[in-house]
């Protein structure tokens, strides 16, 4: 029996930290939403107790530091499966470019051997599971298009934003969330984007006004950092994307874009200078990961 699991990418179309919290964490306020950018897994029960992950790519790791191999061994630990799983990771989504890709493929991953071993976790407990392995991994084993506060594992669904598509572009660097976070000085933002004025965008359905709210309160960071990321985002406004924001800690930005006529010229503006750039459509709820679970 083979068990396959879509693991979509997210972007950002609002990010707002609020402060620094006790336990190490900030708290924030994030609308976040699914593209149709996805990582595909197939996954196989093994009769012996381990677990093998293999990919297409070669730079990623397949050990333990493998945000899927750990929600595999987490999922079974604590249910007591002593039963292996050969996953096959076909991967999609840049690495380290602020599009969850890693947080997904673990949401996939539980969501997949909830299913291949019979375990019928309710959903809610599945999403406590997919906290523990990293703050994106609840919305991304939900899916849709979510407020997210505490630290963002705090969810609550919202209605899907306005159809239209969306095109990625990822420098040729990494950017470490950790590092941006611990660079920021959340004392000193000048200027927090509003989550209650882009869901009212949203839920009006003006995709003017959804362009109008972006805001990524982690921009003045990575920017700083990696001036050629405020360089991408320049130009992408100029070759006409409607709303432009970097996505996460970056140095993926992303822009939407109302009509199709336009998208090959924004694509192929960006492939002069970037190589990983694609064109995509938001995913609506009616893709609905849930029924996985």
């Amino acid at each position: 029996m083979k068990i396959y699991e879509k693991a979509p990418a997210k972007i950002n179309l609002m990010l707002d930290v609020l402060h620094k919290r006790s336990d190490g964490y900030h708290e924030v306020e994030m609308i976040m939403t699914m593209v149709d950018l996805a990582d595909r897994l197939e996954m196989s029960e093994l009769p012996r107790d381990t677990i093998i992950i293999s990919s297409q790519v070669g730079y990623i790791p397949l050990d333990e530091k493998n945000l899927a191999f750990k929600a595999a061994k987490l999922i079974k630990e604590r249910y007591h499966v002593t039963k292996g799983v050969y996953i096959h990771l076909d991967k999609k989504i840049p690495v380290a470019a602020g599009l969850a890709g890693g947080s997904s493929d673990a949401a996939a991953t539980l969501r997949g051997l909830n299913r291949l071993w019979g375990l019928n976790i309710p959903y809610e407990e599945l999403m406590e599971l997919g906290a523990e392995l990293g703050s994106d991994v609840p919305f991304c084993i939900s899916g849709g298009t979510a407020l997210a506060t505490g630290r963002g594992e705090i969810l609550t669904e919202i209605a899907s934003p306005p159809q239209c598509w969306v095109v990625l572009a990822k420098l040729p660097i990494n950017v470490s969330t950790a590092d941006v976070y611990g660079r920021l000085r959340s004392t000193e933002i000048k200027q927090h984007p509003s989550a209650k004025s882009m869901i009212e965008a949203i839920e009006s359905k003006s995709f003017h006004n959804v362009c109008g709210e972006l805001g990524n309160v982690l921009e003045e960071v990575t920017l700083q950092m990696y001036p050629e990321v405020a360089h991408l985002k320049e130009t992408m406004q100029k070759l006409g994307a409607d709303g432009v924001l970097m996505s996460g800690s970056g140095p993926t930005v992303f822009g939407l874009v109302s009509k199709e006529s336009k998208v090959p010229r924004i694509y192929n503006g960006l492939r002069g200078f970037c190589k990983e750039v694609y064109a995509v459509r938001l995913l609506s709820s009616s893709l609905d990961l849930k029924k996985h679970v």
